[in-house]
C-alpha cells in the first residue's frame, strides 16, 4: 500500500491508513535493510506477581558490606 511521509515540525511523519486499525500512541521503528519496520510499542513489564513470588535463597546474592557509616552533617 502506498502512503505519505511528510514534515511535522522538525520531524518526518508517516501517515498510516485507517484500515490498518492503528491507535494513537507510541510505535517503534527500525531500519531493516532499505525498509522501515514500524510496530506498536509494547512497554516491557515485570510479570504481575514477580515481586510477590520472588524468593532469593542464594547466600551469594546478599548486599555487599557498605563499610563504616560517616556523619557528614556538620
Amino acid at each position: 500500500m502506498r502512503t505519505k511521509v511528510f514534515k511535522s515540525g522538525n520531524s518526518m511523519a508517516l501517515r498510516i491508513p485507517r484500515k490498518f486499525g492503528a491507535k494513537e500512541g507510541e510505535v517503534t521503528i527500525e531500519r531493516v535493510g532499505n525498509r522501515w519496520l514500524v510496530e506498536p510499542h509494547i512497554p516491557e513489564e515485570w510479570p504481575k506477581d514477580f515481586f510477590r513470588k520472588i524468593r532469593i535463597t542464594d547466600p551469594d546474592f546478599n548486599r555487599p558490606e557498605q563499610g563504616d557509616h560517616r556523619d557528614f552533617s556538620g
